[in-house]
């Protein structure tokens, strides 16, 4: 039996002290850490590994944090995580638009970075919970949870693991109504009360990409004051 590989991380933060911690304490939990200093040796990197998932400091020399995100989200579905230093609403909102599947904020404990790490490496290996569903038909949506695919009207839809994972908790229960707090239980795997922003900006991408109308939904419809549902 061969040996199992250890999952990539590649760490991006212009803090050499930061990234030495915060590396040390990923490899002690078992995973291999490729450490970059600036948006442009990251793209580097990126063209010569093939990390299993992206974390990534919004504040870089050159190149903005924001700004490598969007050129990473236009060509791959990597799990991205991004750090900040500032809880100021625009900036977790542009990370979340910017294609980022979550965020932590600085200063952080290493224990919630490791567990925020392990929910979005196990939420990116796919569908999980074996409800026996092979398809999913929603409209003009066709999705397929154990190939991880969508198409609308036999055209692919791409979408990110944690927008495919969003799309299919809901449609697998048409029209259940989800709060967002069950949202982020289900797809994000969060114990405690999260931000709920996550869940809004990750709908606006969705709809962006599923809807006819993104401004007037027809699959994924908004309960006002309560959360969201799909429309069977």
């Amino acid at each position: 039996m061969g040996l199992v590989s250890k999952q990539l991380i590649l760490l991006v933060d212009d803090d050499e002290r930061l990234r030495e911690i915060v590396g040390m304490a990923l490899e002690g939990e078992g995973y291999r850490v490729q450490p970059a200093g600036s948006a442009e040796e990251a793209t580097e990197l990126l063209e010569q590994e093939d990390p299993d998932l992206l974390i990534l400091d919004v504040m870089l020399p050159g190149q903005d944090g924001f700004e490598l995100c969007r050129a990473v989200r236009t060509r791959s579905p990597l799990p991205i995580l991004m750090l900040t230093a500032k809880t100021d609403t625009v900036d977790v909102v542009v990370g979340l638009e910017s294609g980022a599947d979550d965020y932590v904020t600085k200063p952080f404990v290493t224990k919630e970075l490791v567990a925020r790490i392990r929910a979005l490496l196990r939420r990116s290996r796919g569908p999980e919970d074996g409800d026996g569903q092979r398809r999913i038909a929603v409209g003009d949506l066709e999705i397929l949870p154990d190939a991880a695919s969508v198409t609308k009207r036999d055209e692919p839809v791409h979408l990110t693991k944690t927008e495919f994972r969003l799309l299919t908790t809901m449609a697998s229960r048409p029209n259940q109504v989800f709060t967002r707090e069950m949202l982020l239980s289900q797809v994000w795997e969060y114990d405690y009360f999260g931000d709920s922003r996550i869940v809004d900006v990750h709908i606006r991408r969705l709809r962006s990409k599923i809807e006819d109308d993104p401004r007037r939904p027809a699959v994924v419809q908004t309960v006002r004051g309560i959360g969201y549902k799909v429309v069977g």
